[in-house]
């Protein structure tokens, strides 16, 4: 008897361990190559918020300026994040690209060190 209770309870806990972490997609989903730019801006946003402007403020939330770049709400960006984030490989390709992105902006951004004419 008791070894039918402890299937019934093996089983219980693996059915209900299964995931349902897909959610559906949503209406006004943001699409992948604009998600990729606005992560980057939102990365740089964030990075920025804790530098001194001209004026010696800083914690300025420069979030609400890269929503309205690109014309998205935080609701809208947090849809359609969760909808990615439930799919780990286009999430995973998401990031790359915009690790890519910052890496290219931040080659670009470094000044090239030239050798000294005396070294050559």
């Amino acid at each position: 008897m008791f070894r039918y209770f402890y299937i019934l309870i093996i089983l219980t806990l693996f059915v209900s361990c299964t995931s349902n972490t897909i959610y559906k997609k949503p209406d006004d989903l943001i699409p992948k190559d604009l998600m990729v730019d606005l992560l980057a801006d939102m990365y740089i946003a964030n990075a920025a918020k804790n530098v001194k402007t001209n004026f010696g403020e800083r914690n300025i939330d420069y979030m609400p300026y890269v929503y309205e770049k690109y014309g998205v709400d935080s609701l809208r960006f947090h849809n359609s994040n969760v909808y990615y984030m439930s799919r780990l490989n286009d999430y995973e390709k998401i990031y790359q690209k915009v690790a890519a992105k910052l890496q290219v902006m931040l080659d670009t951004l470094q000044p090239k060190k030239e050798l000294d004419s005396i070294l050559k």
